[in-house]
């Protein structure tokens, strides 16, 4: 990366923003990469926080082993107040980890209340779903997740990227490009209220 790069990011709509990306093992590579290079273009920092430290181990289409990623710090040593968006993402195991993890529950559920920006795709809105915060909702996942978003209260519809308040959601990573867009414009919009 040049020194222009870099100064181009420092300059961009997320600059001094710190977006959390909240994951475990199990995570689909893509959706973890993705969104993340995304806010970074942007000048946002990304810290991934974890239920443990050390690396997560990252996955292709859910059972192929992909790259594993540092861990920041773990989502029991994190506050909502430190941060200024939010990036669930998918794979089978990941939110099915989180869901179980009484401090990343909590995490999301302070962080989709304290109207801060949530990013969610694919199978990332079962950590939702465990926190309650669907009720009165609408949103999109990956199809085998809908039932479980619709006893939890909320609506689903079948689109490339829905917009609920402060919740953006899309179904896989063939919608990545809308979702990227639409969480940097979220993020965006959030960013420019808080100044």
């Amino acid at each position: 990366m040049s020194s222009d790069d870099k100064s181009t990011w420092a300059n961009g709509r997320l600059a001094g923003r710190t977006i959390a990306v909240l994951a475990t093992h199990g995570v689909e590579e893509v959706e973890l990469v993705e969104p993340r290079r995304a806010v970074e273009r942007e000048g946002a920092t990304v810290e991934l926080l974890s239920l443990e430290t050390g690396e997560i181990q990252a996955m292709k289409k859910d059972v192929n082993a992909a790259g594993k990623y540092p861990v920041d710090r773990t989502v029991a040593d994190a506050a909502v107040d430190e941060f200024d968006g939010l990036l669930l993402p998918g794979g089978t195991t990941n939110p099915d980890h989180l869901r179980q993890d009484e401090n990343a529950v909590a995490f999301v559920r302070d962080f989709v209340e304290s109207g801060r920006p949530v990013g969610v795709i694919c199978h990332g809105p079962w950590t939702l779903v465990e926190a309650d915060v669907l009720r009165g909702r609408t949103l999109t996942s990956y199809p085998s997740v809908r039932t479980d978003i619709r006893n939890a209260g909320g609506t689903v519809v079948d689109e490339e990227v829905v917009i609920d308040r402060n919740l953006v959601s899309s179904r896989n990573p063939d919608d990545l490009p809308a979702f990227c867009a639409a969480v940097l414009d979220i993020f965006a919009d959030v960013a420019a209220v808080k100044e």
